[in-house]
């Protein structure tokens, strides 16, 4: 039985959605829905449903900024909107599924296939990743989207203060004496992180330019406020001079 979770600022369209659905209830089960996206963002912080069906555009907070939100993403997430010229074009290839409103019951059947052939969490994080990459990069310029272990991870990067490559891996280390293994490239990570506040040293190492603490130019390394020293390739020297 598939688990699923509503959010429409609608309580018209959730109880819509909530019939539709009750054609399928062998198949699927309604376990909460709400109208209040910050109280959806309590419980999905504690909960993990097999499915969301989500709405688009909420006055308080938006579809893609409810995404933001949440610390990880191991569910099937569906949009649904009355806006077919607002994103559909833009999201059908991103999310799993998408049902304009008002939704049709043909279209729910296909929508719960999709949901049953599910298995591959770690697809669905990389499809939403690109969502909110393209979200952050447009409208949030201190926030970054990072895919690891089937979750999304949203980092401030104030928080960040360098990270290091290991071959195919990345380790981002934080404020908070934290950090976190992510299966990308060191230059993948480059291209997510803002270049107006990080700057690759190195070819094994991204700084945060406002984390820096001291730079020992006769030794060639900078001392970040962790304390960790981390060194400055020679090559990479004059552009990074150019930065501070």
């Amino acid at each position: 039985m598939i688990k699923a979770v509503i959010v429409d600022d609608e309580p018209k369209a959730i109880h819509s959605l909530i019939w539709e659905l009750s054609n399928f209830k062998n198949e699927i089960e309604v376990i909460e829905s709400f109208t209040n996206p910050e109280k959806a963002l309590q419980y999905l912080a504690n909960n993990t449903p097999d499915c969301l069906f989500l709405d688009v555009q909420m006055p308080t907070i938006g579809g893609f900024q409810f995404l933001d939100r949440l610390e990880a993403i191991n569910f099937a997430v569906i949009i649904t909107t009355a806006y077919d010229e607002y994103a559909i074009k833009a999201l059908k290839h991103e999310a799993i599924d998408y049902l304009l409103k008002p939704i049709d019951s043909d279209d729910l059947s296909g929508t719960i296939n999709k949901i049953k052939k599910y298995s591959n969490r770690q697809i669905s994080a990389s499809r939403l990743e690109n969502i909110l990459l393209n979200f952050n990069s447009k409208f949030d310029k201190k926030r970054i989207t990072i895919n690891t272990d089937g979750k999304l991870l949203f980092l401030d990067i104030d928080d960040i203060i360098y990270v290091e490559s290991d071959g195919n891996y990345s380790t981002i280390y934080l404020q908070n004496q934290k950090k976190i293994v992510v299966t990308k490239k060191l230059k993948e990570v480059d291209a997510i992180l803002p270049e107006d506040h990080f700057f690759r040293i190195h070819n094994s190492y991204i700084i945060n330019l406002g984390k820096i603490k001291a730079f020992i130019k006769n030794e060639g390394y900078v001392v970040m406020n962790s304390n960790h020293k981390i060194p400055v390739a020679r090559k990479r020297k004059s552009d990074f001079l150019e930065k501070l």
